[in-house]
């Protein structure tokens, strides 16, 4: 079974990530060490390497976009890693991709449902919001 749209995201989540973590990773070596043999349809393959080369290539743009739109006395170093990781693949498919907002915010919530704690969905949902009006 192929890879659905959720999964490709999530990928390109972990990838990012672990990008975070390890600024010398080999990211194509990663992706394909994540999907696993799993089959990813050519559209699907073409979207996870648009986000993945989109978030590591537009860091500095997407963060500065997510910095403009915190709370005040919020800053990037304050957010936990996976919120901002979250952020920054919401970002890309809001001012990136052909995505709807509304489905790249919630795909971005989904993601925070697996890989944050309770409190971040909603501020993941607000921060985007902010950056899709």
């Amino acid at each position: 079974m192929s890879l659905t749209r959720h999964q490709v995201r999530e990928v390109a989540f972990q990838v990012a990530f672990a990008q975070k973590a390890n600024q010398d990773v080999n990211v194509e070596a990663l992706t394909d060490q994540i999907i696993d043999g799993r089959t990813v349809a050519p559209d699907n393959e073409q979207y996870l390497q648009q986000l993945v080369s989109g978030i590591v290539s537009n860091k500095e743009d997407l963060d500065s976009t997510v910095a403009e739109k915190l709370k005040d006395g919020w800053t990037l170093q304050r957010l936990a890693k996976p919120d901002l990781t979250i952020l920054e693949l919401g970002t890309f498919e809001i001012l990136h991709t052909e995505t709807p907002n509304s489905v790249a915010i919630n795909e971005a919530i989904e993601l925070a449902k697996e890989y944050t704690d309770e409190s971040s969905k909603s501020f993941i949902n607000g921060v985007l919001s902010k950056i899709a009006d």
